[in-house]
């Protein structure tokens, strides 16, 4: 769809049709239901690791991906808006919109925090490196990213590669 046309216009959009939009909801909701319930059964079987790379697991987080990708697709086609329904948020907003305004260097204005993600599978039977190994990479692509960032003149208040879920920044106790 082009942005030249009258969904993206200044003009409000009367009499749209919600039901292809509720139709997306309906189905990401259905594929998020079918996801912790395997959770719930890979995770009665293995620890937290093998359930993470499960291929059920896997598949099904592909799935919702994609059911997400339809979903903003159907908003986006039928209102022009481009709605951002894949961000975590753990705190409330308000107060303090940008969580880590405390840790900013003196003259900072605020800092956002940033995720790049990886879905790895393992590598194939008699390789000589397995899943573990990918943490030691992405640590040294983040020292690399670290310092192109700090070439181009952005400060770079903290960093972390973490493996199945996104860091936890400031929640060390050897931050302090």
């Amino acid at each position: 769809m082009s942005h030249e046309d009258t969904t993206h216009g200044p003009v409000p959009l009367p009499g749209v049709d919600p039901a292809p939009m509720h139709d997306a909801v309906n189905a990401l909701a259905a594929a998020l239901h079918d996801y912790v319930g395997a959770a719930v059964g890979v995770r009665a079987e293995f620890g937290a690791t093998e359930s993470d790379d499960d291929p059920r697991i896997l598949a099904l987080e592909n799935r919702v991906g994609q059911l997400n990708a339809v979903l903003f697709d159907t908003l986006h086609d039928a209102l022009g808006i481009h709605p951002d329904l894949t961000s975590s948020v753990w705190e409330p907003a308000g107060e303090h919109d940008h969580p880590h305004d405390h840790e900013l260097p003196v003259g900072a204005e605020r800092a956002e925090v940033y995720y790049l993600g990886f879905v790895v599978a393992a590598p194939p039977d008699g390789a000589d490196m397995t899943l573990d190994g990918v943490i030691d990479l992405l640590d040294e692509a983040g020292e690399e990213a670290t310092t192109r960032l700090a070439d181009a003149g952005y400060d770079v208040v903290e960093w972390a590669a973490s493996r199945g879920a996104a860091p936890g920044f400031g929640d060390d106790e050897d931050d302090e």
